[in-house]
Parts: structure tokens; C-alpha cells; sequence
């Protein structure tokens, strides 16, 4: 080897020499003379376990038509430790300054992440001294472009920020749209804006927010059922979470090398309901329009079959918007089937029911009314507005008699009596698959006047919904349903787990008194009964009407102001599709007399009218002359 290319050898092997022994320098003084800093970088990695929420199940009506579902919304999040992390945010810092320059908006996207990168290296020397300033400057900065998109004024925004924390994660807004979240996005990356990121949620939304919204119920912010069948069904429809670990750097990114387990989320069951949401806007839309009407304080409908003891309605006023809730506190009571109230003359079928099934007479059996005053020499005197002499057992409801209902209960005996009310549902919860409701309150005093006055609906007290199961009793040929809202549960791909199939408690009456029931009732809606105002043109149907005036605790006596107005009735009335019940509070018009056959009866007929048809129901009557041309 000649000299010139040894010379080069040793000067290649000195360069190679040189080189090793400065990185070996400083790898040497990274793990002894700075271990302390890079420690403290590596430490700032963490660990992040992410939740993945489960699929909550859709809530559907009788045909499929989905009644709730669950959809994708994102939420914006804050991580307080990045927004106090000065060499993290001094992007968004120069950003800010940046934009302020003429020359900024011509740059291409290299030139501007050119510039930001050498601001920031000014930025961070400049406050080494004092990094909380950086800070404070790329806060204020955030809170200026963030606020105005998000809805917020630049004080409620600050408010929802603690920066005195040191540090963890504060949702800032839910329920972000789609749409203004990928604006809002796009602005966050375009202005360098730190510390702020966006998490997908799912959130519970109701196609048709106003309807059945005490049945339905809703859900909280995580998805736990809180009213209605969303809170009593919850078990089967929350489902179960899972998860996924997420290695994130010092400024929050993902780090692929270092992902953790994962557990898929369980998606929750999906519920069908008996209710027919067809039926139900049928419902509300009438007991809306009577409200108005005659101007009711509260008020419900409650519709059955009767046959199956599903229910195939219930609305309740007032109600509030399910996606909304604004107005859960003061609305969020379900008149159908938490108020209790006196029936009066809607409870007089107990004591007909109860003489004719223990054979103690039938509807023609002649009754006297004693022309509206009977005083047995036990009980108080009972007296009728409307006195009639010896009068048929068909009568006595035809008129709603009180004379009559008493005499018919004093056949039974007191304590017979008591115990048909109760083998009919009254004082016990019905235990439907809803929370909330109340039991009513039936007690046998053992007092002749009290046994008087409960024989015609005062002295005790009912829900709606226990009215409209008697009825369906009478109706189905005399046997106690259980009443259900559930119809069967299953999975996405139609896997069936549970069924609800209809129930009988007991046998309260036999077919013949059953039948015989049907026919009283049915004059009661004949022109000449209370509730002619009930009937439907083409069809059969009975029912009763039912006014009971509110007792005023102050003065210990009955208002005769103030009164709970009722009608419960069945169509066709020979083998009814359906047992409907209208009740109206404290209406205040003066436009009629308070009545159940003045102002439930009218709103019962539109909603029946329009059931049948919605039911395509066979008419049973020949259609009157005048509904014909009419047509």
C-alpha cells in the first residue's frame, strides 16, 4: 500500500473513531448528566383506558316502528395537563401572531408549519423564565375561537375549564351535531389550537319526542334507564361497556407500538312494546284538543284490549319532550298511572257486577230508588240529584243512580262487597312493568256510611289504569288480566329471549254476568243515558260515566266547583276490540255542566271513532243517514 492511501486509511479510521466516541459521549451524558429530565419526559407517557359504550337496545311499538334508538354524537373534551404544558400549546401560540401578519394567508402549508416551528423556538426561550404566561396567552387564545361555535359566551366556556387542577379531563359540551363537530375539528387543526379533543359518544334519541313520553321514559347522560320502560326494562337494554388501553406521548398521541387489551362491548336487547303508536297519537292528539277544549288542569287516556291485557295507549297530561326534558320536574307525573283519585259513578259497576254474579238479580230486576232519598236507619241518608221510583238494575247505570247502586252493594253484604272490589284490582298495585305506580286505597271501615258512599264511588281511591282493567273485565267475559306494556325482547338478529304472553290473575265473574254487564252498559250510551254524547255512528258500544266532586281539605267538605270528570267504555260493546278510559281534572269551563258525559264522553267518542278505523273494524250498525251524507 503506497503512503497517500494509507494516509487516507488512518484519516477515514480517525473520522470513524471520532464519530463513535461523540456518540458514545452522548449517550454517556444522557443516561448520567441529563438522566433527570428525559426520566421525567418518558415519565409524562400514560396510560389511557377508553371506554367503548355498548349499543343501548331499540325500544319499538306493537308494528316495528321504532319508538327509541341509540345515535352518534361527539362531545368536546379538554385534557387540562396538555393545556398547561408550555412546550405543547406554543404552537397555537404562534399561530395566534402569525395569522396577525399580511403575508400569512399567501403562504403555502409548508411555509406556515416553516414559520410556526421558528416562532415557537422563539416563543419557548422567551418565556423559559416564565412558561405559565405561554399558557395563559394559548388559553384565552382557545377560549376566543372556541366559544362563539360552540353556542357559549367566553365566561361560560372558562367556567367549564379548571385550569387550577393540575390535571385529568373535563367534557366541556355533549351532543355535538355531526356536522359542526367536523367544523370544529378542521378549525382546532387549523389554528393549532391544544389540549382540546373530540369523543365519540351515543346518545339516546326519540323519533317522536311527545308521544307516550311518560310510558317511555328516558335515559341519564350515561345511559342508565331513569323513568318510564326505560328505566324499568333497563337490565335487558343497557347492555354492557367494553374497553380499550391506549399508550399516549407526552403530547397526547396515540403511540400504535404500545396498544393494550380490548374487550368488545356487549350491545344491550332490543324491546318490543304493545303499544300502537298509531293508537297513541290518536289519543293524544284528542285528549289535547279536549284539554283545550274544556280546559282540564290534568287528564289521561288509558287504552287496553282487553282480551290480552296489553295496553294499546296511555297519555298523560301534562308531558314534556323526551329529547328536550325541559320540563321533566313539573311534568314528569304520570296521571294514568300514578294519580288517585274518587271514581264516583264509574266504580258503580262493582256493586251491579258483584249482586248479579252472586245471583242475587239480573238487569231487569226491579229496584226502588226510594225517588232519590233512602235513609236505611243505619247509614247517612243517600240521596240522587236525578230521583226515581222502582226502576230495572239496567237503569240504575242507564241513570247512574246512587239510591239504586247503594241497595244492589247492600244485597252483597259489606264484606262481600269489599272483596269483589278487591278480586277487580282495587287497593293493590295492577304491577304492570312500569315504576311509580300507586296502589289506590280501598279499606273496609266496617261503617255503614262509608260502605254507603263507596257503593257509588266516594271513600275511595283509584288510578286510571285500574278503571280501565275493571272494564276490560266486564269486557273479556269476566277475567282479571294482568296488564302489560312489554311484548317480547330479542337481539338485532331476531334471536327471541323472552315473550310476554297474556295473563290471567283470576276469574272475577262468569260469561252471563259479563254479558248481562255489556247490555247495561250499552244503553248508558243511548240517547237517553248520560253518555249519549259517548256514541260512535255504526258500532255498539257501552260504558259509564263517572263525576265525583273534590273534597276540599280546609273546609272538610265536597267542592262543588271542582270535580275529576270520567267515562270508561268498551267497542264494539258485544265483543270489544278495546276498553278505553278518559279522565279529565279539575276542568274549568263554563261552556257545559262538569260531567263525565259533558266532557270525557265527547273526547272518548272522537278517540274510539278513530281507533276503529285505525283497527279497521267491522261496523256492527247500520251508519246513520246523516254520517252518510255527511261523507
Amino acid at each position: 500500500m503506497d503512503k497517500s492511501a494509507q494516509r487516507r486509511c488512518i484519516i477515514l479510521c480517525l473520522i470513524l473513531i471520532s464519530s463513535l466516541s461523540a456518540l458514545s459521549g452522548r449517550l454517556v451524558y444522557l443516561q448520567v448528566f441529563d438522566r433527570a429530565r428525559y426520566a421525567e419526559n418518558a415519565g409524562n407517557s400514560y396510560r389511557r383506558k377508553e371506554v367503548v359504550q355498548a349499543n343501548r337496545g331499540v325500544l319499538l311499538d306493537r308494528n316495528e316502528e321504532i319508538i327509541a334508538n341509540t345515535v352518534i354524537s361527539k362531545s368536546v373534551v379538554v385534557d387540562i395537563y396538555h393545556l398547561k404544558e408550555a412546550a405543547h400549546v406554543a404552537k397555537g401560540v404562534a399561530c395566534s401572531q402569525l395569522r396577525e401578519e399580511p403575508e400569512w394567508k399567501t403562504c403555502t402549508t409548508k411555509q406556515k408549519n416553516s414559520k410556526i416551528n421558528t416562532r415557537v423556538r422563539k416563543l419557548l426561550d422567551q418565556y423559559s423564565e416564565n412558561p405559565t404566561e405561554l399558557v395563559e396567552m394559548h388559553f384565552n387564545y382557545a377560549i376566543d375561537e372556541l366559544a362563539r361555535p360552540l353556542g357559549l359566551s367566553k365566561e361560560e366556556l372558562k367556567s367549564k375549564i379548571p385550569m387550577t387542577k393540575k390535571g385529568g379531563e373535563r367534557v366541556v359540551y355533549q351532543g355535538l351535531p355531526s356536522e359542526l363537530a367536523v367544523r370544529l375539528e378542521r378549525l382546532i387543526e387549523d389554528r393549532r389550537i391544544k389540549g382540546f379533543f373530540f369523543r365519540e359518544e351515543k346518545r339516546r334519541w326519540y323519533p317522536a319526542p311527545e308521544l307516550a313520553s311518560h310510558l317511555i321514559g328516558y335515559v341519564s347522560r350515561d345511559g342508565k334507564g331513569l323513568a318510564g320502560v326505560e328505566a324499568s326494562m333497563n337490565k335487558w337494554m343497557e347492555g354492557t361497556n367494553g374497553y380499550e388501553v391506549e399508550m399516549r406521548d407526552i403530547r397526547g398521541n396515540v403511540m400504535p407500538a404500545h396498544k393494550g387489551a380490548f374487550r368488545p362491548p356487549n350491545n344491550g336487547l332490543n324491546v318490543q312494546l304493545t303499544l300502537d303508536m298509531g293508537i297513541q297519537a290518536i289519543c293524544e292528539e284528542e285528549l289535547d284538543l279536549g284539554m283545550a277544549e274544556f280546559e282540564g288542569v290534568k287528564g289521561c287516556v288509558v287504552m287496553m284490549n282487553p282480551h290480552t291485557g296489553e295496553i294499546l295507549g296511555m297519555a298523560s297530561r301534562p308531558h314534556y319532550n323526551l329529547n328536550l326534558r325541559e320540563k321533566v320536574v313539573t311534568n314528569g307525573y304520570n296521571f294514568a298511572l300514578q294519580a288517585i283519585y274518587e271514581p264516583g259513578s264509574t266504580f258503580k259497576v262493582i256493586a251491579a257486577a258483584a249482586a248479579i254474579n252472586e245471583g242475587l238479580v239480573n238487569i231487569e230486576t226491579m229496584i226502588d230508588c226510594e225517588n232519590g232519598y233512602y235513609n236505611d236507619g243505619v247509614a247517612r241518608a243517600v240521596k240522587d240529584k236525578y230521583p226515581k221510583g222502582v226502576i230495572p238494575v239496567w237503569k240504575i247505570l242507564q241513570k247512574s243512580n246512587n239510591v239504586g247502586s247503594y241497595k244492589l252493594a247492600k244485597k252483597v253484604g259489606m264484606n262481600k262487597y269489599h272483596e269483589y272490589a278487591r278480586a277487580f284490582g282495587f287497593g293493590a298495585k295492577t304491577n304492570i312493568q312500569l315504576a311509580g305506580e300507586s296502589s289506590g286505597r280501598l279499606k273496609n271501615t266496617g261503617n255503614p256510611t262509608d260502605f254507603s258512599r263507596v257503593a257509588y264511588g266516594y271513600g275511595v281511591s283509584v288510578t286510571p289504569l285500574q278503571i280501565a282493567n275493571t272494564y276490560c273485565v266486564i269486557a273479556n267475559g269476566g277475567k282479571l288480566m294482568q296488564p302489560h306494556i312489554v311484548k317480547k325482547i330479542d337481539t338485532n338478529s331476531g334471536l327471541l329471549i323472552e315473550e310476554y304472553e297474556p295473563k290471567i290473575i283470576h276469574r272475577v265473574l262468569t260469561e252471563d254476568t259479563s254479558r248481562q254487564m255489556r247490555e247495561a252498559l250499552m244503553t248508558v250510551t243511548r240517547k237517553d243515558g248520560t253518555a249519549w254524547r259517548s256514541k260512535v255512528d255504526g258500532f255498539t258500544n257501552g260504558g259509564k260515566t263517572g263525576t265525583a266532586w273534590k273534597y276540599n281539605v280546609k273546609t272538610k267538605m265536597y267542592d262543588k266547583d271542582r270535580s275529576t270528570v270520567s267515562f270508561a267504555g268498551m267497542l264494539p260493546a258485544e265483543n270489544p276490540a278495546f276498553v278505553c278510559v278518559v279522565v279529565v281534572d279539575d276542568p274549568q269551563t263554563t261552556k257545559v255542566k262538569h260531567g263525565g258525559g259533558s266532557i270525557a264522553a265527547p273526547i272518548w267518542k272522537r278517540i274510539a271513532e278513530r281507533t276503529a278505523a285505525h283497527m279497521h273494524l267491522t261496523p256492527t250498525e247500520e251508519i246513520s243517514e246523516q254520517l252518510t251524507k255527511n261523507k
